[in-house]
């Protein structure tokens, strides 16, 4: 399995990570925060199929761009999956014919733009050649993380989370699990913003690893580009041996 974060700055692109899309073997997309903004139209037509992990504008903002890069009058059309919540609240707010075209509609009566398709949470299902598995996670509004499988080998995508646990109970019970994106998006000492927002600090970062299992990649990720380099000594400080620095534009194999 090959994952590459998807950068969104034009200069140190590695280290911007400003908002989220990851992109799995080429042709499956985690949130599109930037995937309408990456590379050709052309490539971004090979991605078939984009899960959504909740609403906010960070994980959906560059949506509209990619349903409309990749359009074509023809029958087949990407897919865009997540929670009912998700799926209705990108139909409100931005598929709303003031914000961007009610592509949803047009779709109904002209060569589709895209596909809807709500998700059940722990009901796994097959897309792109993986097998993608939705899981709540702690956040603001619904939102899901993503275990997803290749043959033998499983990562998780955690999502934008607060402290939580069912995700990491059924983490327990992944057979082949190699990595878990988690993110880190407050340095220490705006512990009370996180917590108020539902993110996470490298202090908690380090709580929530110490419920995984042992011997699991940890990729750190969504960390707030103006704290980054607070954010990164925090994490390296904690010793972790299994902690890695994840980034954009840098292809990781599982």
């Amino acid at each position: 399995m090959k994952i590459v974060i998807l950068g969104s700055s034009d200069r140190d692109v590695a280290h911007r990570q400003y908002v989220s899309s990851y992109l799995v073997n080429g042709k499956v997309a985690i949130d599109a925060g930037c995937l309408g903004l990456h590379g050709t139209p052309e490539e971004q037509d090979a991605v078939r199929h984009v899960f959504l992990t909740h609403s906010h504008a960070d994980h959906v903002v560059s949506l509209p761009f990619f349903v409309e890069n990749v359009w074509t009058p023809a029958p087949d059309c990407p897919v865009v999956y997540g929670m009912p919540e998700t799926l209705q609240a990108v139909q409100d707010h931005v598929f709303n014919n003031v914000i961007w075209p009610d592509f949803v509609a047009l779709s109904e009566r002209m060569p589709p733009f895209l596909r809807l398709q709500a998700l059940e949470l722990e009901s796994p299902l097959e897309a792109g050649g993986l097998t993608v598995t939705p899981v709540r996670v702690n956040h603001l509004v619904p939102t899901c993380g993503y275990v997803v499988r290749e043959g033998e080998s499983a990562v998780i995508f955690a999502g934008d989370s607060g402290p939580t646990e069912r995700l990491w109970e059924v983490a327990h019970h992944t057979p082949g699990l190699r990595a878990v994106f988690l993110e880190a998006s407050f340095p220490n000492r705006l512990k009370s913003v996180a917590q108020a927002s539902l993110h996470l600090t490298p202090e908690m970062f380090n709580q929530e690893a110490a419920k995984l299992p042992a011997g699991i990649r940890l990729m750190a990720v969504h960390l707030k580009v103006r704290f980054r380099e607070e954010i990164v000594r925090e994490l390296q400080a904690l010793g972790l041996p299994s902690v890695e620095i994840a980034e954009c534009e840098r292809e990781y194999e599982f």
